[in-house]
């Protein structure tokens, strides 16, 4: 169940629950330990568990000029947060008037009035209300509040941060580590210039958020899902340099795809690898060969991870 609200627009059914609070932002592993001792915790309660999370990074009201990218759209976070199984899921309007409700009347009106909260889960360093007054030690006190330490994959530091700086790094590896899934970019198909068709390799234009996280320009081995099927994708993105290309696009050739027209629909291109820079190069034949010898790759290591698995 999701629930989009303002802080007086929810009168719960349930006379309990257990509440994590966070912003989400990929749902990565750290994030998905948060949400399953929430859902073990109302287990054990007899309890709902209840997702408290927002429309936006708070740092876009807070700090805008220092506001990061996301991982995710918000739609992604929420259907990520569902297939773990949480009773609810609550999205706050994070506004300046939230950026400036006390922690005291934060917990006293959201947690306790509206969400009718026994428990809450929370990350080590989280802390809600103004001036961030609402830390762990806060709530301690007033309610039982269980605080999970981070999680470390290779002696990384699990965090949405850390997964930006992957992504934005092209390493698409360390980021599917941390995420505990490969990076995804889910956009609707746009038209584009028809030039791969002229090339002999029709590609489906994806239209994404310049206020979303990129990976930098270049060739890249995906996995496609889209209404028709889920097909191996050799992916670019970048500006097209040798054919004076001025505004990034993303760029995908879906491997043995059957023909069907994408224009409009949603696909996911999941990113496992990075195949190379982008390059200008000095004919469109130079350019098809090397799209050739990228398509190949693409297949190569798609099959192999896929048998792997």
């Amino acid at each position: 169940m999701l629930i989009h609200f303002g802080p007086d627009h929810l009168k719960p059914e349930w006379e309990g629950s257990v509440v994590c609070i966070g912003t989400f932002d990929g749902v990565h592993l750290g994030h998905q330990t948060l949400i399953k001792k929430t859902i073990e915790l109302a287990h054990q309660k007899k309890l709902p568990s209840v997702i408290l999370t927002f429309d936006r990074h708070p740092a876009e009201i807070l700090a805008p000029d220092r506001a990061p990218l996301s991982i995710n759209t918000l739609d992604q976070n929420l259907d990520l947060i569902k297939s773990l199984g949480a009773s609810a899921t609550v999205v706050l309007q994070f506004n300046k008037k939230l950026a400036n409700c006390p922690a005291e009347q934060f917990y006293q009106t959201i947690l306790k009035n509206h969400l009718k909260a026994e428990s809450i889960v929370i990350g080590h360093d989280f802390a809600f209300g103004h001036n961030r007054q609402g830390t762990p030690d806060w709530l301690k006190p007033r309610i039982e509040t269980h605080i999970l330490e981070p999680v470390e994959i290779n002696s990384l530091r699990v965090s949405s941060s850390q997964i930006r700086r992957a992504i934005t790094e092209g390493k698409c590896e360390e980021a599917s580590q941390l995420l505990g899934r490969p990076f995804q970019i889910k956009a609707p198909v746009i038209a584009g210039q028809q030039l791969g068709q002229t090339l002999g390799y029709p590609t489906a234009n994806v239209a994404r958020s310049s206020q979303l996280c990129s990976l930098p320009h270049g060739i890249y081995a995906c996995q496609a899902t889209t209404p028709f099927g889920t097909f191996i994708a050799a992916t670019s993105i970048g500006i097209r340099p040798t054919v004076q290309g001025k505004h990034p696009t993303i760029e995908a050739f879906l491997l043995d795809y059957p023909g069907n027209s994408l224009y409009g629909h949603l696909i996911s291109l999941n990113f496992h690898h990075r195949l190379r820079d982008e390059l200008k190069f000095n004919s469109l034949d130079e350019l098809k060969a090397q799209m050739a010898v990228d398509i190949q790759q693409t297949r190569q290591l798609i099959t192999g991870a896929t048998s792997n698995k």
